[in-house]
């Protein structure tokens, strides 16, 4: 499975931006997609997650702000991020997980989100 990731960039604090992920490589359903962040410094922090049957969470950080959608058929998750602050400044990277039975994810390659205040 391969994620190609697009969107992010720079923006200013109170600004809004897309992500956009595209798996493909897989014929079947993929069970999660999400997004993961990093900051320079930390630990990857779990941004948001959707499961193919619509049920999300988003971090407590990013709660009321950012919402994260899918679209089955084509395979897409989206990460439509408002009300972005400095504290937002980081590395994004999205995920995939195949199945419920197994933890383990794919990783797209990453794209950098800057917020200046």
């Amino acid at each position: 499975v391969q994620l190609q990731a697009s969107g992010g960039g720079a923006v200013q604090a109170g600004g809004s931006l897309t992500l956009s992920c595209a798996a493909s490589g897989s014929d079947s359903s993929i069970y999660q997609m999400g997004y993961y962040r990093q900051a320079p410094g930390e630990q990857r922090e779990l941004v948001a997650h959707i499961t193919s049957g619509g049920t999300s969470d988003v971090a407590d950080s990013v709660e009321g702000r950012f919402t994260i959608s899918r679209d089955n058929a084509k395979k897409m998750v989206y990460l439509q991020m408002n009300s972005l602050r400095p504290e937002d400044t980081a590395v994004y990277y999205c995920f995939a997980r195949l199945s419920v039975w197994r933890n383990f994810k794919y990783w797209g390659q990453g794209t950098q989100v800057t917020v200046s205040s």
